[in-house]
């Protein structure tokens, strides 16, 4: 399957799931208009507390909808739009992509992946016992982050359920991600 856009949400207050919509506009440097997260500076409420100068490495967050069908094999319903993501992505591997990497939506708007989204304690919050489905220990006993991706804006544009996702990965070696 070609790599395609699912589903797009957005809250413009700091809620945990997002409402799904029929489209989205990302705005270069800033993110999502009208989410809350938009601005080049941290919009998340820790991250803020803790240094609100931070660079935004957080502007659009992305979750591949196949991790909501493995969820649901262990018995959660979750649909797109509520674990807080911006675009529910289907047939592009999102974890596995290298740091940079950019994806295009349609022939416009483009988003610079940043990193891992680090997933927090909210998710037991919505669904009891979630948390350790998209956290877990992997055989060397390393984290295992699964609950999707975080970018940043390049250029501004729509993005729609069903628009094509044209992946570009940067020149070099794969730089593998880390949470941000």
């Amino acid at each position: 399957m070609d790599p395609v856009v699912q589903s797009v949400s957005s809250s413009a207050g700091h809620t945990f799931s997002k409402g799904v919509l029929p489209g989205i506009r990302l705005l270069a440097g800033l993110g999502v208009e009208g989410d809350a997260h938009l601005g080049t500076t941290v919009q998340h409420r820790s991250r803020v507390a803790a240094d609100p100068t931070q660079p935004n490495l957080r502007q659009v967050h992305l979750i591949h909808a196949e991790l909501f069908d493995e969820v649901a094999g262990a018995g959660f319903s979750v649909g797109p739009g509520q674990l807080g993501e911006n675009v529910t992505t289907r047939g592009v591997d999102l974890l596995a992509l290298s740091a940079g990497t950019v994806l295009r939506f349609g022939d416009r708007a483009g988003v610079q992946i940043t990193g891992l989204r680090n997933p927090c304690l909210q998710i037991d919050g919505f669904r009891e016992g979630l948390l350790k489905q998209v956290v877990h220990r992997g055989e060397d006993g390393a984290v295992v982050l699964r609950a999707g991706v975080m970018g940043i804006v390049l250029t501004s544009g729509p993005v729609e359920p069903g628009m094509p996702i044209h992946v570009q990965v940067p020149e070099g070696p794969h730089v593998p991600l880390e949470r941000v």
